[in-house]
């Protein structure tokens, strides 16, 4: 246990001194393997990048960042938003329900929490602020909103996830969309148990006809179509999630030029875009296979699952105190990484505790979506702020996520002592 909070201690400790993620991973793994491991990761580091990189699965994840690139610039976020806000503006708690229903349908797309966050909340804050909803609900309901992009299918975490474990990515993302919508309904149920004590502003007066609700469906079609190519290929078994990733870019392109949002300028924005996110994972991944190369040599894994069998911990206390852990962690580390520096070494403890791995995937996933709402490191909570005028107070998005958290929290437990919530749909998916 020393050493695993040598790695960890270290880890913090570089990134304090402001090194990048990878850069720090990679500095770690090699000086532990200079001291330790007698320069086997020195001599060995070309063959695990290039051995590790070398998996068609990992095409996947520049893929979905395309896509979600593509719709985030191809104005589906903005007619979906409205589109939903004359559904929900009755509601209790209002609008601030298209917030999560809106993220939801466009977390089914974009696989990026990121950029969940950052499209939903450019649409908007605007229109909630104009209408004088409570500015902490507003940000929080955005930033928790926005975490959806990491769980429901498709997910960049769950295909680094399933790289790193060994774990079928196809099955992750079966097994995520049951959980995810119930998760988006714990979010909303959250809005409503805070609106009795924060009253949201009332309703239009003018009623919009049933018919004109309907017709508004129509601009959420897309959104369904690009979800229902991706998951239905996979869940038919018609393609690999890169394949799916591949399709749902060309769905996209077809419903963008449909909205006539497509451009050569919108394109060149939208790979560059791409191109950076997709290089910096991919840059964390690399190091942390390097990590991990380091600790197998260190037998650090064994020796932890030796150390918690001997300790004769129950597995529902082990799972709580991963809990703890991973919410502590989350308070210093961002969800990337956090999920590749810890995969070598918990998922070996959890498995001999008796706990499906693909199970721990979607409860690991959702610990990383917990991490991004929790301060001082959520990267959905300055991803939020920085939608804002210059010189806001940042507290105004840390209270309003408290109440998120309470629903993560809920769903937490849920998934803890009901798994069948997780494996119910990837069985089926088996028979």
């Amino acid at each position: 246990m020393l050493i695993a909070l040598f790695f960890i201690s270290g880890l913090l400790i570089l990134l304090f001194f402001g090194l990048h993620v990878a850069s720090a991973i990679v500095l770690l793994a090699v000086g532990a393997d200079l001291i330790v491991g007698n320069g086997i990761l020195i001599d060995s580091l070309g063959s695990i990048a290039w051995d590790r990189m070398n998996e068609f699965s990992l095409v996947a994840i520049p893929l979905f960042v395309l896509l979600g690139e593509i719709l985030l610039r191809g104005g589906v976020a903005d007619k979906l938003y409205s589109s939903l806000a004359v559904w929900m503006e009755r509601w209790p708690g209002g609008l601030l329900h298209t917030n999560t229903v809106a993220s939801t349908l466009f977390a089914a797309t974009s696989g990026s929490s990121v950029a969940t966050a950052a499209t939903i909340g450019t649409v908007a804050i605007p229109t909630l602020e104009e209408r004088g909803y409570n500015k902490r609900m507003t940000f929080g309901s955005l930033a928790a909103g926005g975490t959806l992009g990491v769980l429901i299918p498709p997910s960049i975490l769950m295909i680094v996830y399933g790289t790193l474990a060994d774990i079928s990515v196809s099955e992750l993302f079966v097994a995520a969309v049951i959980p995810g919508l119930i998760l988006a309904g714990f979010m909303s149920l959250a809005i409503v148990v805070v609106s009795f004590f924060v009253p949201s502003p009332k309703a239009a007066e003018t009623r919009v006809p049933l018919r004109e609700k309907f017709r508004a469906l129509r601009e959420i079609i897309p959104t369904f179509v690009v979800f229902f190519v991706i998951m239905g290929s996979i869940y038919g078994g018609i393609a690999t999630p890169t394949e799916a990733a591949a399709l749902g870019i060309i769905c996209a392109l077809v419903l963008v030029a449909m909205n006539g949002r497509l451009s050569v300028a919108m394109l060149h924005e939208a790979f560059q875009g791409a191109f950076r996110t997709t290089s910096m994972i991919i840059l964390i991944i690399v190091s942390a296979f390097c990590l991990n190369f380091v600790i197998s040599i260190l037998g650090l894994p064994q020796s932890a699952s030796r150390a918690i069998s001997e300790a004769g911990l129950s597995p529902y206390v082990l799972i709580w105190l991963l809990v703890l852990f991973y919410l502590l962690l989350g308070c210093f580390l961002e969800a990337v990484a956090m999920m590749v520096t810890t995969i070598g070494i918990v998922v070996p403890i959890v498995v001999a505790a008796g706990f499906d791995p693909l199970w721990f995937g979607i409860f690991l996933t959702t610990m990383m979506e917990l991490s991004l709402i929790t301060p001082p490191v959520g990267l959905n909570l300055y991803v939020i702020q920085n939608l804002r005028p210059r010189g806001s107070d940042i507290n105004d998005v840390f209270i309003g996520a408290v109440p998120f958290m309470g629903a993560f929290f809920a769903f937490i437990a849920l998934i803890i002592y009901f798994p069948e919530i997780v494996l119910w749909l990837p069985g089926l998916m088996e028979n």
